[in-house]
């Protein structure tokens, strides 16, 4: 109930359409170009190898008719590329090009440019390019990813626990195994099956197409996909041999150890690991950074269990995981370092990108988490200490029985009551030492084991308390996982502006004269100090482009007490466009837009640009 909320909670607050990983860096024709002859390809340049569907490329005509085109391919077998053929004979004016692709690690990517032959159209309806994914598809398929990564902590780690750290009642550890074990395999289907509409962007009727799964099998999460499955088969059959074991030999243990690898492997594969730099080293460090978070949070789940299921829990076990969670976590750090320091690429991108933020808040998460962490290891010390105490007398006891003779019975009585002053519970004394300083020895030893049940429910406390926040890490986690990595957006961002596409400054800004209404879309190319063109787009209430007799632009900057610049923007046949605006300062400018509809009505509306240097 605890794991199944709050991952509700987090889905509820972060559903929408997932960022994808492989950046575009170029496409020929450039955007927004005018071109005086029509081209014969279509092709575009990525941060990373891509994966080419077979709708790919969706190219439309100046009437928002479909243009018959080749089949998607990598154009001079680049993997980082994607191509078309266009036919001979285009026409005149703006063209749509909208297209999609599966970048490396196994995420979709799509989006959508123009380009004119000629001269731009007038009067041209846009294709619409959203959703890029089906809404629904998209969120089942969030929702199975989230709860693999928690199937997999809970079957590894509850199974190294139970054959390292050999807990007393080693068969409540059954049923976590179990419900590790069957949800992962539901959650491998689940992603098998929506793995064809997920690419495509389709709704779930996909899924259950002929071809849907022996394509998916062709792909590298569809191979990956698969492998987990028969791993998971080999893992059944490897717990079914072990069940009711409480002592594993070298080669058991060796063997879960190769499973493990193997089921960690499946997502290093297909993910971010997988594309990118340093691949082998990445993946290395993936796999152990998976391992070791299942270890330690699904170690914790099954410590959790067994504290609470196993009334004769002595502290033996919690000793051995405390160790094993230690060893987990240094591993967490040195490979969480290495994948920031690989993810980022610079400080700056730790707060200038949502990747960045995203780590922030993980890395507070794991703050906490460790911080809960220290306070379970003091409870466990104390439950440890605790147990020596009540242990000691007893084998000093047994000692002095073993060694002695006829005058036993003076040791005996000795051994009773330090056994009865240091917790020993249930020691034997005789009438005399009952009737004498008895009652206290006993009063001590009953304080004792007050004072190490008080420590088990302190540290069932931290561990819940610890096993909440690991949950929230892990899917803090499992939202990286879908968030382009800040080396890739500047990485794409650098690329593109020493290629001469430069990152442009798009606002879209809406208004509203009278009962009619619309928006005018707004792009500063390259958005930075210096000069800057514009080309300013009016859309109608229908989403279609619409004239109007005046537009206006001005840019203030009051921080600086400059302005307001008039744009002097000038219509161009299709669109308002100047080449000649000269920003010269960076910082935040208010960008005044005013239409005219018509000899009486219009509307000024204001927005904030940043222009950068």
């Amino acid at each position: 109930m605890l794991l199944g909320s709050l991952l509700v909670l987090l889905l509820l607050g972060t559903a929408g359409i997932a960022s994808a990983h492989a950046a575009l860096e170029s496409t020929d024709p450039a955007d927004g170009s005018v071109l005086k002859s029509a081209p014969r390809t279509v092709t575009l340049t990525f941060s990373e190898s891509v994966a080419l569907l077979d709708d790919s490329f969706r190219v439309y005509d100046p009437d928002n008719r479909r243009v018959k085109t080749s089949s998607a391919h990598h154009a001079k077998d680049a993997g980082d590329t994607a191509s078309v053929t266009l036919p001979a004979k285009l026409g005149t004016g703006t063209f749509t090009v909208a297209w999609r692709v599966v970048s490396a690690d196994s995420h979709p990517v799509s989006g959508a440019f123009t380009f004119s032959i000629g001269k731009p159209s007038a009067t041209t309806t846009p294709v619409s390019t959203a959703p890029t994914e089906d809404p629904l598809t998209g969120s089942l398929y969030d929702i199975a990813r989230y709860f693999a990564y928690i199937a997999a902590a809970l079957l590894i780690g509850t199974a190294t626990f139970l054959t390292l750290c050999r807990p007393p009642n080693p068969t409540v550890l059954n049923k976590p195994i179990r419900t590790g074990w069957w949800t992962l395999l539901a959650t491998t289907l689940a992603l098998l099956l929506l793995r064809a509409p997920y690419e495509a962007g389709t709704g779930l009727a996909t899924a259950f197409e002929p071809s849907a799964i022996p394509k998916t099998l062709t792909s590298r999460p569809g191979l990956a996909l698969a492998s987990r499955l028969l791993l998971l088969a080999a893992s059944a059959a490897y717990l079914l041999r072990l069940r009711g074991r409480d002592r594993f030999g070298r080669a058991a243990l060796g063997t879960g150890a190769v499973l493990a690898v193997g089921l960690a492997l499946t997502w290093a594969s297909a993910e971010h690991a997988s594309a990118g730099i340093q691949v082998p080293v990445a993946m290395t460090s993936a796999v152990l950074h998976l391992l070791a978070m299942s270890v330690w949070l699904g170690g914790l789940t099954a410590l959790l269990t067994v504290l609470y299921r196993s009334p004769t829990l002595d502290a033996a076990p919690v000793a051995r995981f405390s160790r094993l969670a230690f060893a987990s976590v240094t591993v967490l750090v040195v490979t969480g370092i290495y994948q920031s320091w690989r993810g980022l690429g610079s400080w700056n991108a730790l707060t200038g990108t949502s990747y960045g933020r995203i780590l922030l808040v993980k890395l507070g998460a794991v703050v906490l988490l460790l911080a809960v962490a220290g306070w379970s290891r003091r409870w466990t010390g104390r439950m440890v200490g605790a147990e020596v105490r009540l242990r000691v007398p007893e084998l000093v006891r047994a000692g002095a029985g073993a060694g002695a003779g006829a005058g036993a019975d003076g040791v005996s009585a000795t051994g009773s009551a330090s056994a009865s002053s240091a917790g020993g519970e249930g020691a034997p004394t005789s009438g005399d030492d009952s009737k004498g300083g008895g009652d206290g020895s006993q009063d001590r030893g009953d304080g004792s084991q007050d004072r190490q049940d008080g420590y088990r429910r302190g540290l069932r406390r931290s561990v819940l308390f610890e096993v909440a926040v690991g949950v929230v890490v892990l899917v803090i986690t499992t939202l990286l996982t879908n968030t382009l990595p800040g080396r890739a957006a500047a990485d794409a961002q650098q690329t593109a502006t020493s290629a001469g596409i430069p990152a442009a400054s798009v606002t879209t800004v809406p208004f509203r004269v009278g009962n009619a209404g619309g928006k005018v879309q707004i792009t500063l190319d390259p958005g930075r100090v210096g000069e800057n063109s514009v080309e300013a787009v009016v859309y109608g209430p229908d989403g279609g482009f619409a004239t109007v007799p005046e537009l206006r632009l001005s840019f203030t900057l009051p921080t600086q007490k400059i302005g307001p610049l008039d744009a002097n923007v000038k219509d161009e046949g299709g669109y308002w466009g100047t080449n000649t605006l000269n920003l010269p300062i960076a910082g935040t400018w208010t960008m005044k837009v005013t239409v005219r509809t018509s000899d009486v009505d219009q509307v000024s509306v204001s927005r904030e640009v940043r222009i950068v240097r």
